[in-house]
Protein backbone atom coordinates (compact mmCIF):
# COMPACT_ATOMS: atom_id res chain seq x y z
CA UNK A 1 0.00 0.00 0.00
CA UNK A 2 1.14 3.78 -1.11
CA UNK A 3 -0.11 6.70 1.72
CA UNK A 4 0.23 9.70 1.28
CA UNK A 5 -0.25 12.30 4.47
CA UNK A 6 -0.54 16.26 4.58
CA UNK A 7 -0.91 18.58 7.00
CA UNK A 8 -3.27 21.35 6.64
CA UNK A 9 -4.86 24.74 8.63
CA UNK A 10 -3.15 25.90 11.83
CA UNK A 11 -0.35 24.52 13.58
CA UNK A 12 -0.73 22.12 16.70
CA UNK A 13 1.93 21.01 18.75
CA UNK A 14 2.02 16.83 18.22
CA UNK A 15 1.30 17.26 14.32
CA UNK A 16 5.26 15.90 14.07
CA UNK A 17 4.40 12.88 16.18
CA UNK A 18 1.64 12.11 14.07
CA UNK A 19 3.37 11.88 10.60
CA UNK A 20 6.04 9.69 12.95
CA UNK A 21 3.72 7.60 14.09
CA UNK A 22 1.95 6.73 10.53
CA UNK A 23 5.56 6.72 8.61
CA UNK A 24 6.74 4.32 11.04
CA UNK A 25 3.06 1.98 11.46
CA UNK A 26 3.29 2.07 7.62
CA UNK A 27 7.09 0.57 7.42
CA UNK A 28 6.05 -1.50 9.98
CA UNK A 29 3.44 -3.19 7.21
CA UNK A 30 5.78 -2.93 4.19
CA UNK A 31 3.96 0.16 2.99
CA UNK A 32 5.20 3.29 1.63
CA UNK A 33 4.52 6.85 2.55
CA UNK A 34 4.85 9.76 0.79
CA UNK A 35 4.28 13.24 2.43
CA UNK A 36 2.36 16.46 0.82
CA UNK A 37 4.10 19.62 1.67
CA UNK A 38 2.46 22.79 2.28
CA UNK A 39 -1.23 20.89 2.44
CA UNK A 40 -1.93 20.34 -1.01
CA UNK A 41 -0.02 22.31 -2.41
CA UNK A 42 2.60 19.77 -3.23
CA UNK A 43 -0.53 18.19 -5.33
CA UNK A 44 -0.74 21.67 -7.30
CA UNK A 45 1.62 24.62 -7.54
CA UNK A 46 4.88 22.63 -5.95
CA UNK A 47 3.93 19.27 -8.30
CA UNK A 48 5.77 16.99 -8.30
CA UNK A 49 8.53 18.56 -6.25
CA UNK A 50 6.28 18.84 -3.74
CA UNK A 51 5.97 15.51 -2.93
CA UNK A 52 8.81 14.02 -0.51
CA UNK A 53 9.16 10.07 0.70
CA UNK A 54 8.72 9.61 3.85
CA UNK A 55 11.49 7.40 5.77
CA UNK A 56 12.69 6.20 9.22
CA UNK A 57 15.34 8.44 8.59
CA UNK A 58 13.31 11.51 7.85
CA UNK A 59 11.28 11.30 10.91
CA UNK A 60 13.47 10.16 13.40
CA UNK A 61 13.35 12.70 16.41
CA UNK A 62 10.50 15.03 15.18
CA UNK A 63 8.00 13.47 18.07
CA UNK A 64 9.20 16.13 20.16
CA UNK A 65 9.20 19.25 17.41
CA UNK A 66 6.51 21.60 17.13
CA UNK A 67 5.35 22.91 14.07
CA UNK A 68 5.13 20.29 10.85
CA UNK A 69 7.82 19.27 9.00
CA UNK A 70 5.70 18.42 5.84
CA UNK A 71 4.56 22.64 6.45
CA UNK A 72 0.98 23.59 6.36
CA UNK A 73 -1.33 26.56 5.25
CA UNK A 74 -4.48 28.38 5.89
CA UNK A 75 -5.57 29.07 2.53
CA UNK A 76 -5.00 26.16 0.85
CA UNK A 77 -8.24 24.89 -0.64
CA UNK A 78 -7.96 23.29 -3.99
CA UNK A 79 -11.52 24.18 -4.16
CA UNK A 80 -10.21 28.26 -3.91
CA UNK A 81 -6.87 27.99 -4.60
CA UNK A 82 -4.73 31.45 -4.87
CA UNK A 83 -4.31 31.37 -8.45
CA UNK A 84 -2.74 33.95 -10.42
CA UNK A 85 -4.30 34.28 -13.73
CA UNK A 86 -2.80 34.76 -17.60
CA UNK A 87 -3.63 38.92 -17.05
CA UNK A 88 -1.43 39.23 -13.77
CA UNK A 89 -4.61 39.14 -11.36
CA UNK A 90 -5.03 37.16 -8.60
CA UNK A 91 -8.22 35.10 -8.16
CA UNK A 92 -9.88 32.06 -6.38
CA UNK A 93 -10.18 28.78 -8.22
CA UNK A 94 -11.16 25.45 -7.99
CA UNK A 95 -8.36 23.27 -8.93
CA UNK A 96 -9.75 20.00 -7.49
CA UNK A 97 -9.83 18.33 -10.38
CA UNK A 98 -6.37 19.09 -11.17
CA UNK A 99 -5.40 17.62 -7.06
CA UNK A 100 -7.44 14.55 -7.97
CA UNK A 101 -5.77 14.04 -11.46
CA UNK A 102 -2.39 14.43 -9.45
CA UNK A 103 -3.26 12.31 -6.79
CA UNK A 104 -4.09 9.67 -8.95
CA UNK A 105 -0.57 9.98 -10.89
CA UNK A 106 0.89 9.21 -7.89
CA UNK A 107 -0.50 5.78 -7.71
CA UNK A 108 -1.26 6.27 -3.89
CA UNK A 109 -4.06 3.80 -2.34
CA UNK A 110 -5.28 6.63 -0.36
CA UNK A 111 -4.27 10.20 2.00
CA UNK A 112 -4.04 10.42 5.32
CA UNK A 113 -5.21 14.03 5.74
CA UNK A 114 -4.27 15.92 9.50
CA UNK A 115 -6.67 19.01 9.85
CA UNK A 116 -9.42 20.33 12.10
CA UNK A 117 -12.75 21.40 11.04
CA UNK A 118 -11.94 23.64 7.51
CA UNK A 119 -9.22 21.22 6.93
CA UNK A 120 -11.42 18.01 7.09
CA UNK A 121 -14.56 19.60 5.79
CA UNK A 122 -12.39 19.94 2.52
CA UNK A 123 -11.47 16.14 2.55
CA UNK A 124 -15.19 15.13 2.80
CA UNK A 125 -15.39 16.98 -0.57
CA UNK A 126 -12.31 15.13 -1.93
CA UNK A 127 -13.99 11.88 -1.01
CA UNK A 128 -17.06 12.82 -3.30
CA UNK A 129 -14.77 13.12 -5.90
CA UNK A 130 -13.43 9.68 -5.42
CA UNK A 131 -10.19 10.60 -3.18
CA UNK A 132 -9.59 7.70 -0.92
CA UNK A 133 -9.11 9.67 2.77
CA UNK A 134 -8.40 8.86 6.67
CA UNK A 135 -8.89 12.20 8.58
CA UNK A 136 -7.35 12.67 11.94
CA UNK A 137 -8.52 15.80 14.39
CA UNK A 138 -6.14 18.26 15.00
CA UNK A 139 -7.16 21.58 16.98
CA UNK A 140 -5.42 23.13 19.86
CA UNK A 141 -9.28 24.73 20.54
CA UNK A 142 -10.52 21.03 21.46
CA UNK A 143 -13.33 21.97 19.28
CA UNK A 144 -14.26 19.03 16.83
CA UNK A 145 -17.61 17.39 18.01
CA UNK A 146 -16.76 13.43 17.42
CA UNK A 147 -13.45 13.23 19.48
CA UNK A 148 -13.50 13.17 23.08
CA UNK A 149 -9.88 15.67 22.66
CA UNK A 150 -7.68 16.71 19.99
CA UNK A 151 -3.74 16.47 19.86
CA UNK A 152 -2.25 20.20 21.02
CA UNK A 153 -4.65 20.96 23.41
CA UNK A 154 -3.15 20.06 26.46
CA UNK A 155 0.52 21.89 25.00
CA UNK A 156 -1.82 24.93 24.74
CA UNK A 157 -3.76 24.56 27.84
CA UNK A 158 -0.71 24.12 29.93
CA UNK A 159 1.18 27.15 28.25
CA UNK A 160 -1.91 29.06 29.34
CA UNK A 161 -1.77 27.94 32.80
CA UNK A 162 1.92 28.82 33.02
CA UNK A 163 1.56 32.40 31.73
CA UNK A 164 -1.52 33.14 34.17
CA UNK A 165 0.21 31.62 37.35
CA UNK A 166 3.49 33.68 36.14
CA UNK A 167 0.79 36.67 35.95
CA UNK A 168 -0.01 36.16 40.02
CA UNK A 169 3.02 37.42 41.29
CA UNK A 170 3.30 40.99 39.19
CA UNK A 171 -0.30 41.51 39.73
CA UNK A 172 0.01 40.66 43.47
CA UNK A 173 2.80 43.07 43.53
CA UNK A 174 0.93 46.32 41.33
CA UNK A 175 -2.39 45.64 42.83
CA UNK A 176 -3.15 45.28 39.12
CA UNK A 177 -6.15 43.36 37.30
CA UNK A 178 -4.09 41.51 34.83
CA UNK A 179 -6.28 40.44 31.37
CA UNK A 180 -5.27 37.23 29.60
CA UNK A 181 -6.67 36.62 26.20
CA UNK A 182 -6.87 33.06 24.85
CA UNK A 183 -7.32 31.14 21.90
CA UNK A 184 -10.76 29.76 21.44
CA UNK A 185 -12.85 31.06 18.51
CA UNK A 186 -16.28 29.05 19.24
CA UNK A 187 -14.91 26.89 22.32
CA UNK A 188 -13.44 27.92 25.90
CA UNK A 189 -12.28 24.49 26.61
CA UNK A 190 -8.73 26.10 26.74
CA UNK A 191 -9.95 29.52 28.22
CA UNK A 192 -11.88 27.49 30.95
CA UNK A 193 -8.94 24.53 32.14
CA UNK A 194 -6.10 26.93 32.03
CA UNK A 195 -7.96 29.21 34.01
CA UNK A 196 -8.75 26.57 36.33
CA UNK A 197 -5.61 25.65 36.67
CA UNK A 198 -3.61 29.32 36.66
CA UNK A 199 -6.31 30.39 39.53
CA UNK A 200 -8.09 32.80 37.88
CA UNK A 201 -10.52 35.15 39.50
CA UNK A 202 -13.13 35.56 36.35
CA UNK A 203 -13.17 33.17 33.07
CA UNK A 204 -15.28 33.94 30.24
CA UNK A 205 -16.03 31.82 27.63
CA UNK A 206 -17.73 31.94 23.51
CA UNK A 207 -20.08 29.67 24.84
CA UNK A 208 -21.84 32.42 27.46
CA UNK A 209 -21.92 35.72 26.66
CA UNK A 210 -20.60 37.55 29.50
CA UNK A 211 -21.95 40.71 31.71
CA UNK A 212 -19.31 43.09 32.33
CA UNK A 213 -20.75 44.56 35.60
CA UNK A 214 -21.43 41.05 36.98
CA UNK A 215 -16.64 40.83 36.27
CA UNK A 216 -16.37 43.77 37.89
CA UNK A 217 -18.40 43.27 40.61
CA UNK A 218 -16.51 40.27 41.22
CA UNK A 219 -13.47 42.33 41.06
CA UNK A 220 -14.22 44.61 43.48
CA UNK A 221 -15.16 42.65 45.90
CA UNK A 222 -11.94 41.23 45.99
CA UNK A 223 -10.23 44.58 46.62
CA UNK A 224 -12.80 45.42 49.31
CA UNK A 225 -11.91 42.24 51.07
CA UNK A 226 -8.31 42.66 51.17
CA UNK A 227 -7.44 40.82 48.00
CA UNK A 228 -6.23 43.62 45.69
CA UNK A 229 -5.45 42.19 42.50
CA UNK A 230 -7.37 39.79 39.92
CA UNK A 231 -6.69 38.02 36.75
CA UNK A 232 -8.99 37.42 33.80
CA UNK A 233 -8.78 34.60 31.54
CA UNK A 234 -10.83 35.31 28.08
CA UNK A 235 -11.03 33.07 25.18
CA UNK A 236 -11.25 35.06 22.00
CA UNK A 237 -14.07 34.51 20.91
CA UNK A 238 -15.81 35.62 24.03
CA UNK A 239 -18.19 38.55 23.85
CA UNK A 240 -20.36 40.90 25.99
CA UNK A 241 -23.81 40.53 26.61
CA UNK A 242 -25.41 42.54 23.39
CA UNK A 243 -22.40 42.54 21.38
CA UNK A 244 -20.30 40.72 18.48
CA UNK A 245 -17.57 38.84 18.44
CA UNK A 246 -13.91 41.12 18.27
CA UNK A 247 -12.59 41.05 15.15
CA UNK A 248 -8.96 41.68 13.92
CA UNK A 249 -8.67 40.78 10.47
CA UNK A 250 -10.64 39.93 7.13
CA UNK A 251 -9.23 38.05 4.44
CA UNK A 252 -10.52 36.70 0.95
CA UNK A 253 -11.61 32.99 1.56
CA UNK A 254 -10.46 32.79 5.12
CA UNK A 255 -12.78 33.24 8.36
CA UNK A 256 -12.14 36.21 9.85
CA UNK A 257 -9.25 36.18 12.46
CA UNK A 258 -10.59 37.23 15.78
CA UNK A 259 -8.67 39.15 18.62
CA UNK A 260 -9.07 42.22 20.56
CA UNK A 261 -11.80 41.00 23.27
CA UNK A 262 -8.58 41.26 25.90
CA UNK A 263 -8.30 44.84 25.62
CA UNK A 264 -12.02 45.59 25.40
CA UNK A 265 -12.54 43.88 28.66
CA UNK A 266 -9.02 45.81 30.35
CA UNK A 267 -9.99 48.86 28.92
CA UNK A 268 -13.97 48.21 30.14
CA UNK A 269 -12.84 47.23 34.05
CA UNK A 270 -10.11 49.92 34.07
CA UNK A 271 -13.18 52.68 33.29
CA UNK A 272 -15.83 51.54 35.57
CA UNK A 273 -13.65 49.85 38.71
CA UNK A 274 -10.75 52.83 38.00
CA UNK A 275 -8.43 50.12 39.01
CA UNK A 276 -5.07 49.74 37.15
CA UNK A 277 -5.71 47.36 34.32
CA UNK A 278 -3.40 45.82 31.91
CA UNK A 279 -4.12 42.81 28.94
CA UNK A 280 -2.00 40.46 26.99
CA UNK A 281 -2.61 38.50 24.10
CA UNK A 282 -1.06 34.90 24.22
CA UNK A 283 -1.81 34.25 20.55
CA UNK A 284 0.33 31.59 18.41
CA UNK A 285 2.40 31.09 21.39
CA UNK A 286 -0.22 28.48 22.63
CA UNK A 287 0.49 26.94 19.31
CA UNK A 288 4.32 26.68 19.38
CA UNK A 289 7.39 24.52 21.33
CA UNK A 290 7.67 21.20 21.76
CA UNK A 291 4.04 19.22 22.74
CA UNK A 292 3.86 17.80 26.02
CA UNK A 293 4.16 14.19 26.96
CA UNK A 294 0.80 13.67 27.02
CA UNK A 295 0.05 15.50 23.71
CA UNK A 296 2.87 13.15 21.96
CA UNK A 297 1.22 9.77 23.14
CA UNK A 298 -2.04 11.09 21.94
CA UNK A 299 -0.97 12.47 18.59
CA UNK A 300 1.10 8.96 17.95
CA UNK A 301 -1.85 6.55 19.18
CA UNK A 302 -3.91 9.00 16.27
CA UNK A 303 -1.07 8.55 13.69
CA UNK A 304 -0.89 4.64 14.64
CA UNK A 305 -4.63 3.90 14.12
CA UNK A 306 -4.97 6.14 10.71
CA UNK A 307 -2.23 3.48 9.37
CA UNK A 308 -4.79 0.76 10.54
CA UNK A 309 -8.06 2.11 9.21
CA UNK A 310 -6.18 2.41 6.04
CA UNK A 311 -4.89 -1.25 6.59
CA UNK A 312 -8.24 -2.32 6.71
CA UNK A 313 -9.73 -0.22 3.81
CA UNK A 314 -11.67 2.46 5.96
CA UNK A 315 -11.53 5.41 3.80
CA UNK A 316 -13.87 7.75 4.47
CA UNK A 317 -13.22 7.47 8.52
CA UNK A 318 -11.66 10.07 11.34
CA UNK A 319 -10.26 8.49 14.10
CA UNK A 320 -11.83 9.47 16.86
CA UNK A 321 -10.68 9.28 20.57
CA UNK A 322 -13.13 7.50 22.81
CA UNK A 323 -11.43 7.16 25.76
CA UNK A 324 -9.16 4.50 26.36
CA UNK A 325 -10.46 3.86 22.35
CA UNK A 326 -9.90 4.99 19.24
CA UNK A 327 -12.59 4.41 17.13
CA UNK A 328 -13.54 5.46 13.42
CA UNK A 329 -16.59 7.85 12.29
CA UNK A 330 -17.40 9.41 9.05
CA UNK A 331 -15.48 12.61 8.20
CA UNK A 332 -18.96 13.78 7.19
CA UNK A 333 -20.20 13.16 10.95
CA UNK A 334 -17.18 14.50 12.44
CA UNK A 335 -17.21 17.86 10.81
CA UNK A 336 -21.19 17.92 11.66
CA UNK A 337 -20.98 20.03 14.88
CA UNK A 338 -18.32 22.14 16.71
CA UNK A 339 -17.45 20.50 20.43
CA UNK A 340 -18.13 23.86 22.77
CA UNK A 341 -18.76 23.90 26.32
CA UNK A 342 -21.76 22.31 27.84
CA UNK A 343 -23.88 24.11 30.42
CA UNK A 344 -23.60 21.84 32.64
CA UNK A 345 -19.63 20.44 32.03
CA UNK A 346 -18.62 19.95 35.59
CA UNK A 347 -15.35 21.97 35.10
CA UNK A 348 -18.08 24.96 34.91
CA UNK A 349 -19.65 23.66 38.32
CA UNK A 350 -16.01 23.07 40.00
CA UNK A 351 -15.46 27.33 38.96
CA UNK A 352 -18.47 28.22 40.47
CA UNK A 353 -17.53 26.34 43.35
CA UNK A 354 -14.01 27.79 43.67
CA UNK A 355 -15.16 31.10 43.31
CA UNK A 356 -14.41 31.69 39.70
CA UNK A 357 -16.52 34.54 38.15
CA UNK A 358 -17.75 33.59 34.65
CA UNK A 359 -19.11 36.61 33.58
CA UNK A 360 -22.86 36.13 34.70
Amino acid sequence: MHLLINTGGGDAPGLNAVIRAVTLSAIRRGFQVTGIRRGYAGLLADYPEGLIPLTRDSVRGIAERGGTILGTVNKGSPFEYPTVLANGESALVDRSDTLVANFRKTSADGLIALGGDGSLRIAARLLEKGVPIIGVPKTIDNDLGATESSFGFDTAMSFATDAIGRLHSTAEAHSRVMVVEVMGRHAGWIALFSGIAGGANAILLPEQDFDLDAVCASIRHRYETQRPFAIVVVAEGAKPLGGAQWISKREVAKEATLGGIGAHVADEIAKRTGYETRSLVLGHLQRGGSPTAADRVLAMRYGAAAVRLAAEGAWGSMVSYAPPHMNAVPIADAVAKLRSVPPDHDALTTARDLGICLGV
